[in-house]
């Protein structure tokens, strides 16, 4: 169910988002923004069904989206001391094209709320920032010298 080494041997890094209760809703609203393929496990569905209360079942235990080089994972599965969101992670985009950065901002920002317009940098590139509707952080970017 977790995602193979896309880069070789090389150590990799991928995003895991805790929610609480709406995994699923959450990572499809993220497949209709992002594309790829999404892969939901339920506690139901895992070995550890009969070891939790039966009003967890329909919970997502894991999941995967995946799309070539993006991996965004996520689960229901909060720790005792309860889901607490802060500022202090941020998912980036480094997106293709201007095309990209301009329509994956708008998808993502989707009943969310925009924090940076998305605007031409002294790096020479596009960047702009959000909250999507899930209280998750996005930065999108696109180098434009690198016009793809």
């Amino acid at each position: 169910m977790f995602v193979k080494n896309f880069t070789g041997n090389m150590t990799n890094i991928y995003a895991y988002l805790t929610f609480n209760g709406n995994c699923r809703q959450a990572m499809q609203f993220y497949k209709k923004c992002l594309g790829g393929k999404l892969v939901l496990q339920t506690i139901g569905e895992s070995p550890m069904a009969d070891k939790l209360p039966s009003k967890m079942k329909k919970n997502i235990l894991h999941s995967t989206l995946t799309k070539k080089g993006l991996v965004m994972m996520a689960s229901d599965m909060v720790g005792e001391s309860g889901l607490i969101k802060g500022n202090a992670v941020s998912l980036m985009l480094n997106c293709a094209s201007e095309k990209d950065i301009r329509d994956l901002y708008k998808k993502l920002a989707t009943g969310g709320k925009p924090t940076h317009p998305i605007e031409n940098t002294f790096w020479g590139a596009l960047f702009g920032g959000l909250t999507d509707p899930f209280g998750n952080h996005w930065l999108l970017h696109f180098d434009k010298k690198e016009k793809k």
